[in-house]
């Protein structure tokens, strides 16, 4: 395997017409990744009612976290249909610093808001899927945090590999978080709160729409950094 990772361009092989026709799907499929993710996290926000109980915070919280913030932080470096798009590279990296920053402070909060939740309602902790799924994605997320470190200090911290390996660690690493918040995402609306609030055809509209952003966001990471291979016939 190559010291180096060569990233795979966008298009090769196709002709300028069937190229641009790519393009401009990439771009309609990134623009509405940014806009379910903003939807769902406002809908979920206006569902649970902030304030009205200590648990209506955790799904605003969680949503803000993951569905929006996380979901931005990926999307920025996207060449097609990213608001970010004119931005530098360096300008770029800061702005996902920002984001990586906000999804840990409203991840820790929603959870402390349901960790509250549960000692005062005297129920139990960790005793569904649900509830295993998150904290596994927060502690996930913490990890991809403390990897994205690596990534911006590697000579500080004496790491011998070279920083388009740490690169490609760092971004496939961020993918399996993204699939895992999503995952966890979904099962929320099998738990006995969302079922109560939305039901019918509405239940399986949002069943579907955090899978979409997952989509687009596993497409650019892997036509980012997967390597590269000549296929011959």
């Amino acid at each position: 395997m190559p010291s180096d990772v060569e990233y795979s361009p966008v298009g090769e092989g196709l002709g300028m017409r069937d190229y641009w026709l790519f393009v401009w799907l990439r771009r309609a499929a990134v623009i509405a990744a940014h806009v379910t993710g903003l939807g769902l996290t406002l809908i979920i926000s206006l569902l649970s009612r902030p304030g009205t109980s200590l648990f209506s915070w955790h799904p605003v919280c969680m949503s803000v976290a993951y569905c929006l913030c996380m979901t931005e932080g990926i999307l920025l470096f996207s060449a097609e249909g990213s608001p970010f798009c004119f931005k530098s590279r360096k300008c770029k990296v800061r702005l996902h610093w920002v984001c990586q920053a906000l999804v840990l402070i409203a991840a820790a909060t929603g959870l402390g808001f349901m960790f509250a939740s549960k000692n005062v309602s005297e129920l139990p902790h960790l005793v569904s899927w649900h509830s295993w799924l998150g904290i596994s994605t927060l502690a996930a997320t913490v990890l991809q945090a403390a990897c994205g470190i690596c990534l911006i200090f590697p000579k500080l911290l004496c790491l011998s590999s070279s920083p388009l390996r740490l690169k490609l660690y760092h971004a496939t690493c961020g993918l399996l978080v993204y699939l895992l918040a999503t995952v966890t995402v979904v099962s929320a609306m099998f738990s006995d709160w969302f079922q109560a609030t939305v039901k019918g055809v509405a239940w399986w509209g949002f069943l579907l729409l955090p899978l979409f952003p997952a989509l687009v966001v596993m497409n650019q990471i892997t036509n980012a950094y997967l390597p590269r291979k000549k296929i011959t016939s």
